[in-house]
């Protein structure tokens, strides 16, 4: 795979343009290939004051190491970059996002300037389209500290509609913290992660899509899991999940988690009024975790 080095972070308001029109008539794509090439940029450090309100929204401490979900933010514009090319087998806008695993393999100090690479793999059929894995890796003096794998899905049938895997749970765990998420808080992640998918901010936008209100960021409500977890992630540790259900805004949901701290946990986030699941997930300690 080629690696093409950039100068500097892709300009977000062209990639957006990029993906708008990626959804005009005679611009759709129907490739059977990904492009074959890996983004790079070195020198990523977490800018102060972003980190920050990222914290704020998220409801992560402040400390001397960055969120394990921080890094997604920082390679966000390489990801939506590779989503965009022209190689890139279809548009970019209205992908659904059906799970993520984030693999953190040591603390990453807040200035530590990283050395990101995206790019795409795995296309492959699902039964309501085709999905494809978006990898970002985050590296150090070559060796390689964080891992990211993002599962997108683009719809070309009829299926089981739209959303990730349905989570037949009638019955949902106690949830031991109950999140009040307002109607801004998809606004709010926006603005702290550059993800400004329109379906977060704005009504019209996701009506247009299909859901009744505005959802929150799926990494938006994963990054509250593992604030909430808090002082009890390890040191190194791989956390996955996948997205059932949107979070429709605004919203009360529940999170629950079982096993002890050190162990493999389970955790999910859930409706509290129809216990339906909205996400659910696994957080393993790694070596050194």
């Amino acid at each position: 795979m080629a690696v093409e080095e950039l100068a500097a972070p892709p300009r977000l308001p062209a990639l957006y343009g990029r993906a708008a029109a990626g959804l005009l008539p005679g611009r759709r794509r129907a490739g059977d290939q990904l492009p074959d090439r890996t983004l790079l940029l070195r020198g990523v450090r977490a800018d102060p004051d972003r980190l920050a309100g990222y914290a704020r929204v998220c409801g992560f401490r402040l400390t001397d190491t960055l969120p394990g979900s921080y890094p997604q933010v920082l390679a966000f514009p390489l990801a939506l970059a590779v989503m965009t090319g022209p190689e890139f087998p279809f548009p970019a806008a209205g992908v659904v996002h059906l799970a993520n695993r984030i693999e953190l393999h040591r603390p990453l100090p807040v200035g530590e300037p990283l050395e990101l690479a995206v790019h795409a793999e795995r296309l492959r059929p699902h039964d309501r389209g085709r999905q494809v894995d978006v990898v970002a890796v985050a590296s150090v003096a070559g060796a390689e500290v964080w891992r990211a794998v993002s599962t997108y899905l683009h719809q070309t049938g009829t299926g089981s509609g739209r959303g990730g895997p349905r989570a037949d749970s009638p019955e949902p765990p106690a949830p031991v913290a109950i999140w009040r998420i307002s109607a801004g808080t998809g606004r709010a992640y926006a603005a702290v992660s550059g993800d400004r998918n329109p379906i977060h901010t704005s009504t019209l936008a996701a009506r247009a899509f299909g859901f009744r209100r505005r959802i929150a960021h799926g990494m938006w409500t994963k990054a509250r899991c593992l604030a909430q977890l808090g002082p009890r992630l390890p040191a190194a540790y791989q956390v996955a999940v996948t997205f059932h259900a949107p979070v429709l805004l605004p919203t009360a949901v529940g999170f629950s988690v079982r096993g002890p701290a050190g162990r493999p946990r389970e955790f999910a986030v859930h409706d509290l009024r129809s216990g339906r699941r909205h996400l659910s997930g696994t957080l393993t300690p790694g070596a050194g975790g």
